[in-house]
């Protein structure tokens, strides 16, 4: 794909997700799309079979920069391979990237008839989320308590993780703190909590970040290139 081509796709998939948010998948339209985006409606068929198809691209590119923007603040954090300092990392990378929201939600009423489709993204994703091997593997690292149960502990970063996306629905935004006050609060539980007495080893937690990282950009290299 040439610089021109990156360019129109770039347009087409920002065009996509301000509409979508705005409106719902199930009214907006690939004519919608094209007119926001600047292009006619052929140039979306340039590079989508279908309306379908320019969200499946949207979902597959948001995570997959979030990834990213996630990985490089980890590594630029000089304790980024300690687990607190991860999951602050995680949620800053997540804040500044409006339609993970959507993801993390699996909104309804914004995915509309998508979500109900067999075989969609978050069918195929549906292990998302903190994974209990890479609990295992950082307590292997000496980066978490070692006697902790794996499967809990991600479950429980799960709960905190999608709670501060879905806690507005919930209560008053005058009764929520800060978002950078709430992300540091859960950091120090989480590092009271899971950081094994003797400290954490955080070179040995990234090196456990970085092989998964480079997994997990393979498998979406492989989704982007099948789309």
């Amino acid at each position: 794909m040439n610089d021109k081509d990156k360019l129109r796709e770039t347009r087409i998939l920002e065009a996509t997700a301000a509409l979508i948010s705005k409106f719902g998948y199930n009214k907006t339209t690939v004519a919608d799309i094209a007119s926001a985006a600047g292009i006619s409606k052929g140039a979306i068929y340039l590079h989508f079979k279908s309306k379908e198809e320019v969200l499946e691209a949207l979902l597959i590119e948001t995570v997959y920069k979030y990834s990213i923007a996630w990985f490089e603040a980890v590594e630029a954090d000089p304790e980024g391979g300690r687990i607190a300092n991860m999951y602050i990392n995680m949620l800053k990378a997540f804040d500044t990237n409006p339609f993970m929201s959507v993801i993390m939600r699996k909104d309804p009423t914004i995915l509309g008839n998508y979500i109900k489709q067999p075989g969609n993204f978050f069918e195929r994703q549906q292990h998302s989320g903190m994974r209990h091997d890479f609990i295992s593997m950082m307590q292997a690292a000496g980066a978490v308590r070692k006697e902790l149960d794996p499967a809990v502990t991600a479950h429980l970063m799960d709960i905190f993780s999608y709670g501060l996306v879905v806690i507005s629905e919930f209560k008053k935004p005058d009764d929520i703190p800060e978002t950078d006050a709430v992300i540091k609060g859960i950091a120090d539980m989480m590092d009271r909590a899971l950081t094994p007495d003797e400290g954490a080893n955080s070179d040995a937690g990234k090196q456990v970040l970085r092989q998964l990282f480079q997994a997990g950009i393979a498998e979406f290299d492989k989704s982007k290139n099948q789309n």
